[in-house]
């Protein structure tokens, strides 16, 4: 047992640390924000119960719809799928988005997107939602992993002028998922 135990205290701070990395490397690379700004990124403690396995319901949208945006610029958005998935053991859903302009491209065309908000959006957490996004070659018979803790803000956290997808409405999630990035920390 104490084995058992230490091996699981060994791999939750083998995950924690991955995350950590992961933000500093975000944080660093960031195309918006830019030198000292950089100390205004915050980020929720990485925490395993967000990362999960949701099972994926493909969709057979044709026509697509626009999706409103923060500015004045629409896209075309196609629904790819659905994704089912427990948090604490109750039931979640979020849909996955295909966008038109980025499936005409090589390196995007298999790119998913996953905007959405929770009961931390405004609060704790940009008003507008966060962003997931994974390929389609992420999703292995039927699964995909959702980490939550992989969670970012669209540009419009930081600086005015973007054009950033608003979450629809059927992405709006009924929890408080506490991972990700959090409402940065200088107003613009």
């Amino acid at each position: 047992m104490v084995i058992a135990g230490f091996a699981n205290a060994q791999t939750k701070k083998a995950y924690a640390d991955s995350i950590l990395r992961y933000q500093k490397n975000y944080a660093d690379a960031h195309e918006v924000v830019k030198g000292a700004d950089k100390k205004y990124f915050r980020f929720f403690a990485p925490d395993a119960k967000y990362k999960v396995v949701a099972n994926f319901i493909q969709l057979n949208d044709t026509s697509g719809f626009i999706m409103k945006t923060s500015g004045t610029r629409t896209s075309r958005y196609f629904k790819y799928g659905i994704l089912n998935f427990d948090i604490d053991r109750k039931p979640y859903q979020l849909r996955v988005y295909r966008s038109q302009d980025l499936m005409a491209t090589k390196e995007y065309k298999d790119y998913l997107f996953v905007p959405y908000t929770d009961l931390t959006s405004g609060e704790e957490s940009y008003g507008g939602g966060k962003y997931l996004e994974f390929f389609i070659k992420d999703i292995v018979n039927t699964t995909v992993i959702l980490d939550f803790n992989k969670a970012y803000n669209p540009y419009c956290a930081y600086a005015s002028g973007y054009n950033c997808p608003i979450p629809p409405g059927e992405n709006n999630l009924d929890v408080a998922i506490k991972a990700g990035e959090k409402q940065f920390g200088k107003s613009h």
